[in-house]
């Protein structure tokens, strides 16, 4: 039997659905049929420029139908994609490329010349030059066909099919390799997750170089779905496409959560098309969830994933009664989950907190460096980092990451148990919270806030607003006031970047800052 590659979804897609529309921008149409064609010349192309089955090539570029094209064209090719965000500088670009070693790279606008400064312009292909440059067919018919391509009938399944990078909030991001066979399961449980088809529409406005958003973009492949794609997340185009081009489903990570919730003139987009509103990337802020609800009247999809390992639960999405706010769901078929003690790894009982360990097909191949890998595993099962614990049937409850849970005088706190509190005030629009070093207590809570201007309220009615629902080893010590938090592009709030920059200027003295 032949091995189930990851650019074969999109030989089916055109095959079966051809000139429907696949992808959509601006005012661009493309179709399955024209993109598995023109991913084909794309991969002649790479062959021309040496690039070799086996092969690493660096894709450095915006949400727009050439990334697709691009990651389907390195694959057959036999090459593994090395993606990098276009809003990461010469430091961070540079350090990926030397961790993984691509012989070429693709880039579109500034990425482009800063790729060609640290690989050597004869090296990189200007995305925007090629599309000018070649002549076959894009949007509309055309059959494009992989067997002259050096790749045909030599990959396997546990090839690298593409490289993605850690958050990397705790040093330089580390390389993840997923296989051409780890990413043809994540991709059928997402769309198990999402009950996605051929009647869906939705937009990715996530960078597709982060794993949400490349897998919604295999995934809608998979489907036959149709994605509109957005260069830039702007919440009133978000909303103005939801309403015009009647989406099915959205996607949302806590900035655009909170975005919604906080945008006065959100009862005037007609929102009715949508079956639901996803929420991943970071635990749900019931508060905010409830609010986007309220207003209206679309319900939220919780779900459950990482960059080694991208679908680990959702909530059932054909069962919408049993959709719950406090859980991220229940693992696919295929995944198994359990918890472990953080400082034994002894394995605990249903509604025990600990990190959340995990065993799934889907799972990374392993990090660049290697030598990271071995610590990412606990008997073949993957730790996640993250701390919760799982209800005897299964459903899983994300409580915080362990690397950023704080220790106050002896009790474990998990700065999201804080936040989701903070998120429940009316003037707070954005929050994170961190552990201050305490020589009695260990570590201290601090909370630094992002308020409505319109809104104005003190650090010490915050620092009761947190008590009146918490226990006292969770109270507050320091409220910080600032401008806007620091959020990766996944949603997930850069603590230790807070954390590093606020602490020296705390400890100086003085309550708030």
């Amino acid at each position: 039997m032949a091995a189930a590659l990851m650019h074969d979804a999109l030989a089916r897609a055109a095959s079966r659905f051809g000139d429907r529309e696949a992808v959509r921008a601006g005012d661009e149409s493309w179709s399955f049929r024209g993109i598995d064609a023109r991913s084909t010349s794309f991969g002649r192309h790479l062959v021309d420029q040496g690039v070799r089955p086996g092969d690493r090539v660096a894709l450095m570029a915006s949400n727009r139908p050439e990334f697709v094209v691009a990651v389907y064209g390195i694959s057959k090719v036999g090459a593994a994609s090395v993606l990098l965000s276009p809003a990461w500088k010469r430091v961070e670009a540079g350090h990926a490329l030397e961790l993984t070693g691509p012989v070429h790279a693709v880039g579109d606008g500034p990425s482009t010349a800063l790729l060609g400064e640290l690989l050597g312009a004869d090296r990189v292909t200007d995305l925007d030059r090629w599309v000018k440059a070649d002549a076959a067919p894009a949007r509309g018919t055309g059959v494009g066909t992989a067997a002259s391509l050096p790749a045909t009938g030599r990959l396997r399944e546990t090839d690298d099919a593409v490289l993605v990078f850690s958050s990397g909030t705790t040093g330089l991001p580390k390389a993840v390799r997923h296989t051409h066979g780890s990413m043809g399961q994540a991709t059928a449980h997402w769309c198990q997750a999402l009950g996605l088809g051929p009647t869906d529409r939705f937009q990715v406005a996530t960078p597709p170089s982060h794993i949400l958003g490349l897998l919604n973009l295999l995934a809608a492949t998979s489907a036959g779905a149709t994605v509109r794609l957005h260069r830039r997340f702007d919440l009133d185009e978000m909303l103005h496409f939801i309403e015009a081009e009647h989406m099915t489903l959205e996607m949302a990570v806590a900035p655009i959560a909170l975005a919604m919730a906080n945008h006065p003139r959100l009862e005037e987009f007609d929102l009715s098309s949508l079956r639901y509103i996803m929420w991943g990337a970071t635990p749900v802020s019931e508060a905010v969830a409830t609010l986007v609800t309220e207003r209206t009247g679309v319900r939220w999809l919780p779900a459950y994933g990482a960059s080694e390992l991208p679908v680990i639960a959702a909530n059932p999405v054909g069962q919408p009664a049993e959709w719950r706010l406090d859980s991220a769901g229940l693992p696919p078929e295929g995944v198994s989950l359990r918890v472990a003690d953080l400082e034994s790894g002894a394995l605990l009982a249903p509604g025990h907190i600990g990190e959340i360990q995990v065993l799934s097909p889907s799972v990374m191949a392993g990090y660049l460096p290697e030598e990271a890998t071995a610590d990412a595993f606990a008997d073949g099962w993957y730790r996640t980092g993250d701390v919760g614990w799982l209800e005897p049937e299964g459903w899983v409850h994300l409580t915080d990451r362990s690397k950023e849970m704080m220790k106050v005088n002896g009790f474990q706190v998990a700065p999201a148990e804080i936040e989701g509190v903070l998120h429940g005030h009316p003037a707070v629009l954005d929050c994170a919270v961190f552990g201050l070093v305490d020589e009695r207590a260990g570590e201290l809570p601090v909370a630094v806030v992002q308020l409505d201007p319109d809104q104005p309220v003190g650090e010490d009615e915050l620092r009761q607003y947190v008590a009146s629902s918490l226990a006292t080893y969770k109270h507050l010590r320091h409220v910080v006031i600032v401008g806007a938090i620091p959020r990766l592009p996944s949603g997930k709030a850069l603590r230790r970047t807070l954390r590093d920059e606020w602490t020296p200027k705390l400890l100086e003295g003085g309550e708030n800052i």
